[in-house]
């Protein structure tokens, strides 16, 4: 399984580091990154395995917004499938 994360705000030192720490502490490994900085704006997508945390999914949604409220950014995390069945409407 895979879910997608967002994380959207003003750029500084750490974003990136911060939730990949996170994501490590919690068996979540990622697959594939990109990330922009527009005029001043942080706008990082990430795909990771959910296959096997240490949590459960909506507990890492939620540790996941508040990791995005200390540092200043949104974070979000979506299942793939919700991905998936949207653009086979």
């Amino acid at each position: 399984m895979k879910g997608i994360i967002t994380v959207l705000g003003k750029d500084k030192v750490g974003i990136i580091a911060k939730v990949c720490t996170y994501l490590a502490g919690h068996n979540l490994n990622i697959l594939d990154i990109s990330q922009t900085i527009v005029q001043d704006y942080f706008n990082m997508m990430m795909i990771v395995d959910i296959s096997a945390p240490s949590k459960s999914f909506e507990e890492i949604v939620e540790d996941l917004q508040h990791v995005g409220e200390e540092i200043g950014v949104e974070i979000k995390l979506q299942h793939e499938d919700i991905f998936n069945i949207m653009h086979r409407i």
